[in-house]
């Protein structure tokens, strides 16, 4: 496995440690309340909405599956799914047409 190693601004400390959390809270790696997750969630956002699009958040989001995640659902009202592939977003989209079908005939 090749790592890939970066070397981030110091205005991206918070960001990295949050997104560190996240990514921990996600996969189930530490005990937490709804509120602490909320918390981070918020701080997390506030934290996106401060920092500059580029190379250096392009990586944080391809290392932080989960804080991509959130960026792309902050994003979502002027990009649309903006980090999800096309096919991914092209089958979750027949997905839902076919549930709503499901549910219209029923």
């Amino acid at each position: 496995m090749n790592a890939v190693t970066r070397t981030l601004p110091e205005s991206f400390r918070v960001l990295l440690t949050l997104a560190q959390l996240l990514e921990r809270m996600e996969r189930k790696l530490v005990p937490m309340a709804a509120d602490q997750y909320r918390s981070v969630v918020d701080h997390l956002s506030k934290e996106l909405a401060e920092v500059p699009p580029g190379d250096d958040l392009d990586f944080m989001l391809k290392t932080f599956p989960a804080t991509a995640e959130l960026y792309e659902n902050l994003q979502y009202a002027h990009a649309g799914l903006c980090r999800s592939s096309l096919d991914a977003s092209l089958a979750a989209e027949l997905k839902a047409k076919d549930a709503l079908k499901r549910l219209a005939a029923a």
